[in-house]
């Protein structure tokens, strides 16, 4: 394992899966596990109908738990949409922006991206900013520029003082669900790309304060090889969160 200078966060991202009975068992079980997470993060990602009950269950531990999505007005006729507001009203302390799922499927636009991460911070919600290159961008050679461009637009607003309330997650979409894993120096490339952009942006100090999660069909058989990678801090779990007994083993990618 690599010496670390931020503390590892693995989080799940449950997607359109779960009821509400499979998710409260499911907390309980990880919360039963956690300890004072003075040595990792966690967080869950959860369909926001639950969020209420599930944060309630979560409470007393160090677990953190977050919307799939959010929209960047505070009110108005926006139909379907969740407010940044409302996520913290329903005990939601984190938010997941830019998943491909919703660039890809629901179109979201680069444009919004800036605006998205701006709301979430200013309603102090903590971002996972989500980026990555489709496989024909990959064998196109324009991993880079995909992943520049959108840093560029998430980080439009963005101030030195909010990097350590960031977090961004490389997730190349031809990975995700896919059973397809990065390679080791493709993440780590990627990674190194994204730090650099980092630096360039906000200056070394408050980069250093980012963390760079690795998203793509990340399995208990893998955590523990992904996260001995330079500069990957953390993991963003899609399928493997949504059981215990796939979702602890990379919580615990350390201690197995």
């Amino acid at each position: 394992m690599t010496n670390r200078i931020r503390k590892p966060y693995i989080a799940g991202n449950w997607k359109m899966n779960l009821d509400r009975a499979h998710s409260l068992d499911l907390i309980k079980t990880i919360k039963g596990r956690l300890g004072d997470g003075g040595d990792r993060e966690v967080a869950v990602f959860v369909p926001a109908i639950y969020l209420a009950d599930v944060t309630a269950v979560a409470q007393g531990s160090p677990l953190g738990v977050g919307g799939q999505n959010l929209w960047f007005e505070g009110v108005g006729a926006f139909t379907g949409e969740v407010s940044p507001r409302m996520l913290r009203e329903v005990g939601a302390d984190r938010v997941l922006i830019g998943h491909s799922e919703r660039r890809h499927i629901f179109r979201e636009l680069d444009e919004w991206m800036g605006r998205k991460v701006r709301a979430a911070l200013d309603c102090d919600l903590l971002p996972i900013y989500c980026i990555g290159e489709t496989l024909d961008e990959r064998k196109g050679n324009k991993t880079e520029r995909t992943l520049k461009k959108q840093l560029e637009s998430g980080f439009e607003k963005v101030r030195p003082e909010d990097s350590h309330r960031l977090t961004v997650a490389y997730e190349p979409v031809w990975a995700i669900g896919t059973g397809e894993t990065a390679t080791a120096e493709q993440v780590a490339q990627a990674h190194r790309t994204i730090r650099k952009w980092l630096v360039q942006r906000v200056g070394e100090e408050a980069a250093n304060q980012v963390r760079i999660l690795y998203g793509g069909s990340v399995k208990p058989d893998n955590a523990k090889e992904l996260m001995a990678i330079d500069c990957v801090d953390g993991l963003l779990v899609g399928g493997a969160s949504l059981q215990a007994e796939t979702f602890l083993p990379i919580i615990e990618y350390n201690l197995r």
